[in-house]
């Protein structure tokens, strides 16, 4: 089956003399993303690979000459698996730069960011799309609003990668993720970080898994892995580099009245999540259904923001008395606070909230909503 992509119409991004890059999770389909753009384009174009190392010496160089030479007579560079070739992010301001009506795209998972390849040589020089596990709104072009509904309980265990979402089983889903999760999910990280202990990587990703939708103490992540908080800061960071968590911080207008020190964690994918604790059990035997359900949300929430756009800060609240609202975002000015609700019933709104910020909005997420919320 041909998925569609939101950012499927890459013409629209492709910019002269500046750089398209793809980012993501590994397994989302940034490559397949690129090669089917490249099966309609008019321009001239040279598809590479860092995985060549035969282009590595050209691109490396840092030598305009050299460059110039490679890219001699195309109007378009691709290169694919990018963040694998040295100084890569110098070699593309070159071609910007230097090369009139010019095209490149650029796809790469974090070793991007990790490797500090591209921030300062592409300033002002690049158009960055990222590229997210399947969101509910481009599913909409394959299911109704009905048959998503029905296909919920899926999602909250098995997440959206593509491979696994098309998967016509239960047991090649899970193989799929223990496959992405085994083979590619700290990749990036042993690429370019010296981690002293992948063991105790896992063992972090593991403590955070079971603490979805929870405040979570560096302090106590320390103590429970034996390590100082510098470097459980420093494999949390990581972790958020590569794409594998997501932090959500707390919001707070009247510290007096509200806590906003310890962060939540979210995982980009919750198949991932349930792969790391090896639990795909059906959700109704489960009993983080809610964590699950929470995780959902504020990741679709995100792939929302990021590909209609909406422009927010996101957040959560709570209060020293433990009011709480699960998801908040400042946008437009204004704040919009929304309560995740699984289980079925009537949720109390929190006085607190509306009396500490009376222009607040308030609502509440539920399974006969949530299409609404995130799509």
């Amino acid at each position: 089956m041909k998925i569609f992509r939101q950012f499927q119409d890459l013409e629209f991004f492709l910019k002269p003399n500046k750089v398209l890059m793809i980012l993501g999770p590994r397994q989302t389909g940034k490559t397949t993303l690129m090669n089917d753009y490249l099966l309609t384009t008019s321009l001239k174009t040279k598809i590479v690979t860092g995985d060549d190392i035969m282009v590595h010496k050209p691109l490396a160089s840092q030598s305009l000459r050299e460059i110039r030479s490679f890219c001699e007579g195309y109007e378009l560079l691709a290169i694919d698996e990018a963040q694998k070739i040295p100084n890569i992010g110098i070699a593309m301001k070159l071609m910007v730069d230097n090369i009139p009506n010019f095209h490149v795209i650029a796809t790469g998972s974090s070793s991007f960011e990790l490797a500090g390849q591209t921030g300062e040589p592409l300033t002002g020089r690049k158009t960055t799309l990222l590229l997210y596990p399947l969101a509910q709104m481009e599913l909409l072009h394959h299911n109704n609003h009905y048959e998503l509904r029905e296909r919920l309980p899926e999602f909250l265990v098995y997440g959206s990668y593509p491979a696994v979402v098309t998967a016509e089983s239960a047991m090649a889903k899970r193989s799929i993720l223990n496959e992405i999760a085994g083979s590619y999910l700290f990749k990036d990280i042993f690429a370019f970080e010296r981690i002293k202990s992948p063991q105790l990587l896992l063992d972090l990703l593991r403590l955070i898994a079971f603490q979805i939708g929870n405040e979570v103490s560096v302090n106590e992540l320390s103590m429970n892995l034996g390590i100082d908080n510098k470097t459980v800061k420093r494999y949390l960071e990581l972790l958020e580099k590569a794409f594998i968590i997501f932090t959500l911080r707390g919001y707070s207008g009247n510290l007096r009245k509200e806590i906003s020190k310890k962060p939540k964690f979210y995982f980009y994918d919750s198949g991932i999540r349930n792969a790391v604790i090896a639990n795909f059990n059906p959700l109704e035997t489960r009993n983080d259904s809610g964590q699950l359900w929470e995780n959902f949300l504020v990741m679709e929430r995100l792939k929302k923001q990021s590909y209609q756009p909406i422009y927010a800060n996101n957040f959560f609240w709570r209060s020293w008395s433990k009011k709480k609202v699960d998801f908040v975002e400042e946008r437009e000015g204004k704040l919009f606070g929304y309560e995740f609700k699984w289980s079925t019933g009537t949720a109390k709104k929190p006085a607190l909230w509306l009396e500490s910020y009376p222009e607040a909005t308030y609502e509440v997420i539920s399974r006969e909503n949530y299409l609404d919320f995130v799509t």
